[in-house]
């Protein structure tokens, strides 16, 4: 028993790294690398993948399409002075210089492309023209051909597509890059075709 007054022996001080059980720097390092192999090859380091070029844009319901382009009618918000009759289409932007839609309509500018829809449903030929009038006008190309057919051979001789085509481009979907749209002259597809000008990039 210790006796009263007696001073207690001083206590040992804590081990340095590398004396007693203590471990140094080298031999922690030692066993942090335990159980981890070289690459093999080091040029075959995980690389992150590819980013993708774009993403392509939603598939907008149908039916809320088709209420949309109702809604921009009733409501006067189509983008485009649209006329027809049997045989002849046309529409251009609010404002748009008389002279430039004369012009479009006697054929009068270059085309630069041509957009076949021959065969397509209407689901498809309006993925596929809208695709194509965003290439185009990304490209720099101002007027191109759209061929949309007759109808001769669709139920009941009805040109589909003529008329889904006129009120796709009264819709803000397609009037972002069309100033103007006129049939076109006989010997470029005549009612069976459409001039597209198109909005500088």
């Amino acid at each position: 028993m210790k006796k009263k007054g007696t001073p207690s022996p001083p206590l040992d001080p804590p081990a340095k790294a590398g004396e007693g059980g203590g471990l140094s720097d080298d031999e922690l390092w030692s066993v942090a690398l335990d159980g981890a192999t070289p690459l093999q090859d080091r040029s075959a380091r995980i690389k992150p993948g590819p980013k993708p070029l774009s993403v392509p844009p939603a598939r907008l319901d149908p039916e809320l399409e088709a209420y949309d382009e109702l809604r921009a009618l009733v409501t006067g918000e189509v983008a485009f002075d649209v006329s027809d009759s049997d045989e002849f289409i046309e529409g251009h932007a609010h404002g748009l210089d008389a002279h430039v839609v004369r012009k479009l309509k006697r054929g009068e500018f270059a085309l630069q492309a041509h957009l076949d829809l021959h065969g397509l449903l209407k689901d498809e030929a309006k993925s596929e023209l809208e695709a194509f009038l965003a290439r185009s006008r990304q490209q720099g190309k101002r007027c191109v051909l759209v061929v949309h057919g007759r109808g001769l051979h669709s139920k009941d001789q009805v040109p589909v597509l003529k008329d889904a085509l006129k009120r796709w481009m009264a819709t803000a979907r397609f009037a972002r890059h069309v100033l103007a749209f006129s049939t076109a002259r006989p010997h470029d597809g005549g009612a069976g075709a459409v001039y597209v000008l198109l909005k500088r990039q």
